[in-house]
């Protein structure tokens, strides 16, 4: 999904001039319709590597650039599933480049 999400419930423009923002009654209307569920994505910048979305959590982003643009300071994660779709996450959080920028957690204005 290429729209950013927020904690809103059907859909709003995006506050960075472009593209669409969407929310939790969207996301279970789709999940609902095309019998999902969870959706899957990884677009959006998440300093903590992971985060489920909405309360019935139908909805996670991944992500998994260390550091991204060497400013942000952020962790990623992998998540995983087995032949039984049961979910692993695993973390990653040091490497040298993250030791000398900002650590992880910190928050950094989004710079697009």
């Amino acid at each position: 999904m290429w729209s950013d999400l927020e904690e809103i419930e059907t859909w709003v423009a995006s506050p960075r001039g472009a593209r669409w923002v969407f929310g939790s009654r969207v996301t279970s209307e789709f999940n609902h319709i095309n019998k999902l569920n969870l959706v899957y994505r990884a677009h959006q910048l998440i300093q903590e590597g992971l985060k489920y979305m909405f309360q019935n959590k139908g909805l996670v982003t991944v992500w998994s650039l260390p550091n991204y643009c060497y400013r942000c300071g952020n962790v990623v994660s992998i998540l995983s599933f087995n032949e039984n779709m049961e979910r692993e996450v695993k973390f990653f959080t040091k490497t040298e480049e993250n030791n000398q920028m900002r650590g992880p957690g910190t928050r950094v204005p989004y710079f697009f």
